[in-house]
């Protein structure tokens, strides 16, 4: 197979276009756990909510092996592996992105602080929230198909999204959120390379996330940490993030400086995050510490010296666990984090589902992504990853369907593809466009507005 026929296998402006969007909550009200027939009785007595589990449990992974495809691979960049399907979770790597905004509340809480420094340390908390949600998230999302889109509207939370899969050589999605009172905007493209190492699977989440605080005229930008899945071959899989993330207030000249930890030979280091806030003459203003996976705490740089040679002086052994959680909380995360005196809490990591082992590790959250709405189908472009059949089957458990589907939309884009070829045709991105980030002066995919107008004639067929 040529560079051509490999499949992939795969983030500015504000529109008022606010009379042309339609509630998909307004359209049925129904909770999710009945079952009614009379739409009409369902309107007057029920109110819908969010579904809180899949349609199907996670299908089991016990019979197949990695090894005999992985093997000849190591080294190599896998976006050009042909992988099982059983690998994959139900979800595309489009919906994977739109989980940065699970917490989105941080945002919201930024935008109402005064305080430069409070609010780069809240920006902070949402730049490490956003990789939380891959905690034991062993499972490979569906890589999209060029001109796949993904819309998220969260009229409870104040914001929408549109994700597009914008190059499929090398494939890069592009993603715009904004506020639906002009607040903020958040965007960014994402162009991850994942290569094998024979125990492990890494992948480097290379583009700029871009935060724009529009009330405080404020733009931070910054790129997350590497992510490692180990134990592909033998053994229980485990995520780490390291590497570094300077983030930077391209207004104030303001930097947080984040070190995701690797676990190190004894395990000491897992998850931990540690960093500070300095001006623009490097004056330390603020540390921030915790885990990616539990919790994010700011304490004053003095208070946190002197912890630290206090620790250090009684060899350790000084450490006792500060539990904030309230005992009648059962499905509370445990804290591990040593909270320093004097510490403020900055985010704490929503609880998971009880199921959520069953539900391939998913958030809360996540298990609503691929969620269609009441009123929602008729609605969504029809390129929106929601009307994939391969997603749609496996979450569904029907593994045979899902992977017979996957192959078929392979084939279709790379026929696609050729006939693009041959007619010297270049591939139109719809929702977004190649220029220039404002603030970094990087390449970026910027969001070209219009896609709520829900005028979707030009979508490509792709599946």
């Amino acid at each position: 197979m040529n560079s051509e026929e490999e499949f992939y296998d795969a983030e500015t402006g504000l529109e008022s276009d606010d009379s042309l969007e339609v509630s998909f909550k307004d359209a049925l009200v129904l909770d999710s756990s009945d079952q009614v027939t009379d739409s009409s009785a369902a309107e007057q007595n029920a109110v819908w909510q969010r579904r809180k589990t899949l349609p199907a449990e996670m299908i089991t992974r016990n019979n197949f092996s990695v090894t005999s495809i992985l093997k000849k691979c190591i080294g190599m960049e896998l976006s050009k592996i042909a992988m099982p399907v059983v690998f994959n979770e139900p979800l595309s790597f489009l919906q994977r992105i739109s989980e940065y905004m699970e917490h989105t509340h941080l945002i919201h809480k930024a935008c109402r602080l005064s305080d430069s420094t409070d609010r780069m340390q809240v920006v902070a908390a949402f730049a490490v929230s956003a990789v939380a949600s891959q905690w034991e998230r062993t499972g490979k999302p569906f890589n999209p198909l060029l001109g796949e889109t993904f819309e998220l509207m969260r009229e409870d939370d104040g914001y929408r999204l549109i994700s597009e899969q914008v190059s499929h050589h090398p494939p890069i999605s592009a993603f715009h959120a904004e506020s639906l009172k002009q607040e903020f905007a958040f965007h960014g493209s994402i162009y991850p390379k994942l290569k094998f190492w024979g125990k492990s699977v890494e992948a480097e989440p290379k583009g700029t996330m871009t935060l724009e605080l529009l009330k405080h005229k404020e733009a931070y930008t910054w790129t997350n940490p590497m992510c490692c899945v180990h134990n592909v071959i033998l053994g229980k899989l485990w995520i780490e993030q390291y590497g570094t993330v300077e983030i930077v207030n391209h207004s104030t000249g303001d930097k947080c400086v984040l070190n995701f930890k690797p676990c190190g030979m004894f395990g000491k280091e897992l998850h931990n995050v540690e960093g500070h806030i300095q001006d623009s003459s490097k004056k330390k203003h603020s540390v921030i510490y915790g885990k990616w996976t539990e919790c994010m705490y700011s304490v004053d740089p003095k208070v946190y010296e002197a912890h630290k040679k206090s620790d250090k002086k009684a060899g350790g052994d000084s450490k006792k666990l500060k539990q904030e959680h309230s005992c009648e909380d059962e499905n509370a995360v445990l804290e591990t984090v040593t909270v320093i005196p004097e510490s403020a809490l900055l985010w704490r990591i929503s609880p998971r589902p009880a199921h959520s082992e069953q539900m391939y590790n998913f958030t809360s959250f996540a298990m609503t992504l691929n969620e269609l709405e009441p009123g929602m189908e008729q609605l969504l472009a029809p390129t929106d990853c929601r009307h994939r059949p391969d997603i749609r089957a496996m979450e569904n458990g029907e593994i045979d369907k899902a992977s017979a589907e996957k192959e078929r939309l392979e084939e279709k884009q790379r026929v696609a593809r050729k006939e693009r070829s041959k007619d010297e045709e270049e591939w139109s991105t719809r929702w977004f466009q190649l220029g220039t980030n404002p603030h970094t002066g990087g390449e970026d995919w910027l969001y070209k507005g219009g896609y709520f107008d829900r005028n979707y004639v030009d979508c490509p067929n792709i599946y």
